[in-house]
């Protein structure tokens, strides 16, 4: 019996915390409450005689008060008539009675979910300590009376008073309601002259009742919304004024000399077709456009190390032409102020050989030379700074 008890409670335990995981993400919070409960069942003192000869009625009356979701406590009064029974006589004889128990209750369905909140069934142990007392046992004074070989083992005297150690387990409807239906189990514990019969072994008594109660004062609501104000750090853009270098054109006229070389390769002399020389003749060219009354001579070489003085001639010369077109066609310089010039290979500006493949670019007058002032500016950028701000938190309070 007490091993089937055990099993159907874990397993009721351990399905309804389960079932908890998913019901108390949004459902109301239950918090204290108060409640009065009347029970009715079948009782049982245990004795040397089958069970059903034994059932007797039993009632209840209790007052209980939960201080949280899992603990309670509860004042239990019940009793009514108990009976006991002498197999060899085939005689049974009764008695009245009454227990007054002070009992803790603790909620296992709420201990073990992952919130305080109500389920469709709870588990709950119930345990104990009071008083029991038992009287009117005339039932036994009689039997001792046309027994005597009874006397040994009855407790007639009217002294039947007994401690009363409870231990319980209770099934429980949803607790957010006003009323709930109850199954409780109590195995209660007394002194050995509870049942009038002398064993030398504290009695049992084992009762059973479906209880109806009716829950007050409990409070049971729905969260509202109320507005907290919290401080964090943040990172935050703010102006911020930094100081830069910058530079300013400055142009001036100096009286100068150029003397700008554009380099050709061997067997060059088409200036169109001569690589690298494009950006040596542009350069040239916005030169000598800072210049308004500046005459430029546009003289060709080669070099005396390859070919022979024949072709050299005609390779210097066409190279010199060449870089005029480009200067007057290409890049708009007056043809008044360039003359063209060639030198063969009978002069050689440079040492090394293949450097003589050349045109050298002269002239004399006044250039507008551009130089740079470099100087500090104020410039208005931002910046990223760690500030505490406060914020508004909306938090659900029950």
């Amino acid at each position: 019996m007490k091993k089937l008890l055990s099993l159907a409670a874990l397993s009721l335990l351990l399905t309804n915390t389960v079932t908890a995981q998913d019901h108390c993400k949004n459902g109301p919070k239950l918090k204290s409450y108060n409640y009065v409960e009347v029970q009715g069942g079948m009782e049982w003192t245990t004795t040397n005689a089958k069970i059903d000869k034994l059932l007797s009625p039993i009632g209840a009356v209790s007052f209980g008060h939960y201080f949280s979701p899992v603990v309670g406590a509860r004042l239990h009064v019940s009793g009514l008539q108990a009976k006991g029974r002498f197999e060899s006589l085939d005689k049974d004889y009764k008695w009245n009675f009454i227990t007054t128990d002070a009992d803790l209750m603790l909620n296992l369905s709420n201990l073990f979910s992952c919130c305080n909140y109500s389920h469709p069934v709870n588990v709950i142990l119930v345990g104990g300590i009071g008083l029991a007392n038992a009287w009117k046992n005339d039932d036994m004074k009689a039997l001792v009376q046309t027994n005597p070989g009874l006397a040994p083992l009855a407790w007639t005297s009217d002294n039947r008073l007994s401690h009363n150690l409870r231990a319980g387990l209770r099934l429980e409807t949803n607790v957010t309601k006003p009323l709930g239906l109850s199954l409780e189990i109590d195995a209660n514990s007394m002194d050995d002259r509870f049942n009038s019969k002398v064993n030398d072994a504290d009695d049992w008594m084992i009762s059973g009742m479906l209880g109806l109660s009716y829950r007050f004062g409990y409070k049971n609501t729905k969260p509202r919304q109320v507005v907290r104000q919290v401080e964090e750090e943040v990172w935050v853009d703010v102006p911020d004024t930094i100081t830069v270098k910058e530079k300013r054109p400055i142009v001036k006229e100096e009286q100068k000399k150029i003397n700008e070389v554009i380099f050709f390769e061997i067997r060059e002399s088409d200036a169109n077709a001569a690589q690298g020389t494009e950006k040596a003749i542009k350069d040239v060219a916005d030169l000598m456009k800072t210049s308004e009354d500046a005459k430029f001579t546009v003289t060709g070489y080669a070099d005396k190390g390859t070919g022979n003085p024949k072709l050299n001639k005609m390779y210097a010369q066409k190279r010199a032409e060449d870089v005029t077109n480009k200067l007057i066609n290409e890049h708009g310089i007056d043809a008044s102020r360039i003359q063209s010039d060639s030198k063969g290979d009978t002069v050689q500006p440079f040492e090394e050989n293949d450097k003589n493949r050349c045109v050298i670019i002269t002239g004399e007058g006044t250039f507008k030379v551009t130089t740079y002032e470099e100087y500090d500016t104020q410039k208005v950028t931002t910046k990223k700074v760690k500030k505490t701000v406060t914020r508004d938190v909306i938090e659900e309070v029950y």
